[in-house]
């Protein structure tokens, strides 16, 4: 979209009256928060105030492309932000973005809808806009990024010491990442009969389950390991199906007998009626891939990049920690590299290609990716 207010530069600081006139009519123009923003409505546009600086819980801006604003939402603001007010672009309004600070407000240039969440209001009577992402028709470059989000004191990161343990205490790997890297939740304990049904899985899952129950997210938020009261055999009743893609296109499973689980099985990936492909790991290697898969997509700082050759790859994991095991995943074999508070993994997507996608507990934990030689799709830094 261009720019309706060339005359007004990106990042130039304005007051609130010029603000509020790139709305049109500010006599008629009307005036709402938005969770800690404040959205401006008016008859030849819309005006979005974010406070300036970083956090999870409020509206700010996220990152050089993108504005993050969390609610709820009033209607009106609704109306004017949600993806049916987007469907033509000759019908769009601009959507001009500032950031309040201590001098006043600085113009961060025209943006667009990215994606929206909303939520069944109290009593099923209306969806509410609880969050909205708008993407900058102009990125911001890093000093102007620092002006608006200015850049957090630096954190305890998690520790690699479960690092030195994947090739000799498996268990002990996987206990020190998941408690590294979610912190405990309140502790709500299994019924007994959940706990029963667990003593017939082998050690490692019993294992993982007793970490799931401090920490719920390990179970995972793309794909998923069932809790122990729905694992199940398949129709066969040949095997244990304990896994599953979050569309259901896939599973995990292991041999299910009567002799009693083995002591480190072998994992089964199952996809649709194709027959049975094992992992190259165990289930003690299988459940630490799981966990690193599983806390990149579901981190809140992250980074994307697509189509990357090998060489890229090669120079991209330079200053990474490869992780010991061998690829996951039959169909897109995946290989893990980390640092303090960051997991990466790459994916080879069988066309000379490699796409990789990398979490972290923090954004100084994507510190060492961020002069990378790469295009990157998405980047929290």
């Amino acid at each position: 979209m261009a720019d309706p207010s060339p005359a007004m530069p990106l990042m130039s600081l304005v007051n609130d009256v010029q603000a509020y006139a790139l709305c049109g009519d500010t006599t008629a123009a009307e005036s709402f928060t938005f969770g800690s923003a404040t959205v401006v409505i008016g008859d030849t546009g819309t005006v979005i105030i974010v406070e300036a600086g970083d956090a999870l819980d409020r509206s700010s801006v996220w990152n050089a492309e993108e504005v993050r604003l969390i609610g709820p939402a009033p209607t009106p603001v609704k109306e004017r932000l949600a993806p049916w007010a987007w469907a033509a672009d000759d019908t769009k309004l601009p959507l001009h973005l500032m950031a309040r600070v201590p001098e006043g407000l600085v113009r961060l240039g025209t943006g667009t809808v990215a994606r929206t969440q909303t939520t069944v209001s109290p009593g099923h009577v209306e969806r509410v806009l609880t969050r909205c992402a708008l993407r900058l028709d102009t990125p911001l470059r890093k000093s102007d990024l620092d002006r608006v989000r200015p850049p957090l004191p630096r954190p305890d990161l998690p520790s690699l010491e479960w690092l030195g343990h994947v090739n000799g205490d498996r268990a002990a790997a996987l206990e020190q990442f998941i408690t590294g890297w979610y912190p405990a939740a309140s502790e709500s304990p299994e019924p007994p009969s959940v706990r029963a049904h667990a003593f017939g899985l082998p050690d490692g899952l019993r294992h993982f389950y007793r970490l799931a129950q401090h920490r719920p997210r390990s179970l995972g938020v793309q794909n998923r390991i069932f809790p122990a009261s729905r694992c199940g055999t398949d129709p066969n009743g040949e095997m244990l199906v304990f896994g599953e893609e979050n569309q259901g296109g896939f599973s995990w499973s292991l041999l299910w007998t009567l002799d009693g689980p083995e002591t480190d099985p072998t994992v089964w990936f199952c996809e649709y009626d194709e027959p049975p492909v094992a992992e190259q790991e165990p289930l003690s290697g299988f459940l630490i891939q799981f966990s690193l898969f599983e806390a990149a997509m579901g981190a809140d700082y992250m980074a994307l990049s697509r189509r990357l050759t090998a060489q890229q790859v090669e120079l991209f994991t330079e200053g990474l920690h490869p992780v010991p095991l061998r690829p996951f995943w039959p169909g897109a074999p995946t290989r893990f590299y980390v640092a303090p508070g960051l997991v990466l993994h790459i994916t080879d997507e069988r066309d000379d290609t490699f796409s990789t996608w990398a979490g972290a507990t923090h954004r100084h934990a994507l510190a060492p990716l961020a002069d990378a030689a790469v295009e990157w799709t998405h980047f929290d830094g």
